[in-house]
């Protein structure tokens, strides 16, 4: 058996004294004593061991999980109904050539200390790839990091392709933590979404609802939960808003919270969405997933191509309080906790030289301004937009992005942006500005796009201009440009199929389970009909285009626009600026008045699965539809907007805003 272990660092007083920070490292490779036997009797295998004084951490050697967390009174928080490959894992889905989906655990084969000092220690665990492995084709380094005097411990792991490697399809790759489910109750995720949680068995007696994930909690052990939905998909967000999520214990009073300091590793961008916590309990860092946007995010690696990436660190934090302490006490020193990661990122304690630290990073500041009129000088500050950069691609392409890292920054109220710590590379800028359609992307006045970071460089980008997707002055318009469909009408939810949580919160009103069907209650007979002149989008328009069951059999829905025309000028042209906030196997057509060809046929797109899984938004999609003025008339005309082809309730489409233009003046 080999030890490692750290000085104690001196007591300063009686009342205060410093912890002994001991990193142990067990292993056996010799015939073990009497004692090593009865250790291994408990343990079944070979084991790595960190332990500050604070936190004990017991690692599988040489897999890398985490088998056991030892902290305030809790011999192991993780649940030991479970394999040690299912407490603290991670896993990989990933396809074949031949199609056949397949999970690896991403396992390591071999054990290495990267580093030991008096103030923390970083070891590895790690695995090469080769030809006859069936394996997914990646090279695989697990690390995890113990800091003295810290309640914790920090986890990353950095995958690799080589050049000349079969090809093969990522679809999901996440770090999760599974603690005791007869001790960690109540879960925390945002400062509005907390509440006790259901235990496993309690999802096992409820009634399944319209698919599996979904389930009426009708003999829940805790009598305040009875009648209420779990579904672990209401408890999705966007990766630029997690940064905490966690669950309590309140005997001991134990906390676990998973902190994410930054989100530049995670596929998609700042608003693609995924899964957070969940009834297991379970704490999931999700990396890369199609959750909430489908194939378009799955990561697609051609024969012989090279790739690298470093995702996390990121900090396991463990608090305990006073028994007498409320769920808030919890809360709020792990938000506290959080500001200090965020403050410290990136971290400089990180031993892999494939991280790089702040001062070998570099930062993009700039100004950006938008132009939506038919004037030609007129520019404004565009607000508070989003500005990032991403993997070089197509306008737009960032939000399907999954190989590269992003950064993002929001600008302030004169479009002014400074986005920090960059990792050295090739970048394409782009943006986005909530209330005006379209992506950016800048170009310089040479026409090139790409943008070159080095280390330590500070990039001055200048002043910027977006000129939004717009031919002719507005005629109407439906809804707000924000990439999502929050604005319009969201019913209530059935009283016998909520989430208490989410009940007086409008902002997450989206989430209650159900809501797709209250559109055949609302529209019985007929379809939606909106008349641009006296409607209200807030009240008229329903969240989501959806079928209609009749008899128990899926039909087509058609929804009508209609507007008042006081003049055609039939020599020239409209435009119809048709934003789509989701689709789920949408087949969209889109016809004017009469017409019988459409304007439009999408064809199925999207697979998202945002209308069934609470997400007010999936990918973001742009039809800019031209419409020939010999179709117009003086007076009522009617936009014909036709759900096609439904094979499930749950299909359809999400409007983000919908316009039109009248033909440009200077045409």
């Amino acid at each position: 058996m080999a030890i490692l272990s750290l000085s104690p660092r001196p007591v300063c007083s009686q009342q205060e004294p410093s912890l002994v920070m001991r990193i142990v490292i067990q292993f056996f490779l010799l015939l073990p004593t009497a004692k090593a036997l009865r250790f291994l009797h408990v343990h079944m295998h070979i084991h790595v061991v960190m332990d500050n004084g604070h936190v004990k951490v017991t690692l599988s050697n040489p897999d890398g999980d985490v088998e056991a967390i030892k902290y305030g009174g809790l011999e192991n928080l993780l649940d030991t109904d479970h394999p040690i490959r299912l407490r603290g894992y991670m896993d990989m889905v990933w396809e074949r050539p031949e199609g056949k989906e397949t999970i690896d655990n991403l396992h390591g084969n071999k054990f290495k200390v990267i580093t030991q000092n008096e103030d923390q220690i970083e070891v590895s665990f790690t695995r090469s790839w080769d030809s006859s492995s069936n394996l997914s084709p990646l090279n695989v380094d697990r690390r995890y990091i113990m800091k003295r005097d810290s309640p914790g411990f920090y986890v990353y792991v950095i995958l690799e392709r080589l050049h000349g490697w079969p090809e093969a399809k990522l679809e999901q790759f996440r770090i999760v933590f599974r603690l005791q489910s007869d001790k960690f109750h109540y879960m925390a995720i945002s400062d509005d979404i907390q509440k006790i949680m259901p235990i496993p068995s309690d999802r096992t007696t409820g009634e399944v609802l319209a698919y599996p994930e979904a389930v009426l909690l009708t003999n829940a052990s805790n009598p305040i939960l009875r009648g209420e939905v779990d579904d672990k998909y209401m408890y999705s967000m966007e990766n630029k808003d997690v940064r905490l999520k966690g669950w309590i214990c309140k005997n001991p009073p134990v906390g676990f919270w998973m902190i994410t300091p930054t989100d530049e590793y995670c596929a998609g961008g700042p608003i693609k969405q995924d899964l957070t916590s969940h009834v297991g309990p379970v704490v999931i860092a999700s990396m890369t997933s199609n959750h909430y946007a489908g194939t378009y995010m799955d990561d697609r690696f051609q024969e012989g191509e090279a790739w690298k990436k470093v995702f996390g660190p990121i900090f396991i934090y463990l608090n305990s309080m006073s028994p007498h302490d409320d769920y808030k006490t919890f809360w709020d020193d792990a938000k506290s906790q959080t500001s200090r990661e965020i403050a410290t990122w990136p971290y400089d304690f990180v031993q892999s030289e494939d991280f790089p630290p702040a001062h070998k990073r570099g930062e993009v500041f700039g100004t950006l301004t938008i132009k939506d009129s038919d004037e030609p000088d007129h520019s404004v500050g565009a607000s508070f937009a989003y500005v990032g950069l991403a993997r070089p691609g197509d306008a737009g392409s960032w939000q399907y992005d999954t190989k590269g890292y992003q950064f993002w920054t929001r600008a302030n109220e004169q479009g002014d942006f400074h986005i920090k710590n960059v990792r050295p590379g090739v970048y394409n800028l782009f943006a986005w500005v909530p209330g005006f359609l379209g992506d950016y992307k800048y170009t310089d006045r040479f026409d090139l796009s790409e943008i070159t970071i080095k280390p330590g460089q500070q990039l001055w980008i200048g002043l910027l201009r977006f000129v939004t997707p717009r031919r002719g002055p507005t005629l109407w318009e439906i809804g707000i440009p924000d990439r999502s469909a929050a604005e319009f009408y969201i019913p209530p939810s059935s009283p016998k199929l909520v989430n208490k949580v989410f009940l007086d919160k409008r902002e997450y009103r989206y989430k209650q389970y159900g809501l797709w069907s209250r559109y055949e209650e609302l529209y019985p007979d007929h379809d939606l009909i909106y008349n641009v002149a006296c409607s209200d989008y807030t009240i008229d328009w329903f969240f989501a285009h959806v079928p209609r069951s009749r008899n128990g059999t899926l039909e087509p829905t058609t929804w009508r626009i209609n507007f008042n025309l006081q003049n055609v000028e039939t020599s020239r042209n409209c435009t119809l600026q048709l934003a789509l906030a989701s689709a789920s196997m949408g087949h969209l057509d889109v016809r004017l008045n009469n017409q019988i060809q459409p304007l439009l046929t999408t064809g199925m797109i999207g697979r998202d699965n945002a209308i069934a899984r609470h997400g007010i938004h999936g990918l973001y999609k742009l039809y800019t539809i031209g419409v020939p003025s010999r179709l117009l008339r003086v007076g009522r005309n009617t936009i014909y907007l036709k759900k096609d082809n439904p094979a499930s309730p749950f299909e359809g489409v999400m409007y983000d805003y919908i316009r039109l233009e009248a033909p440009k003046r200077d045409d």
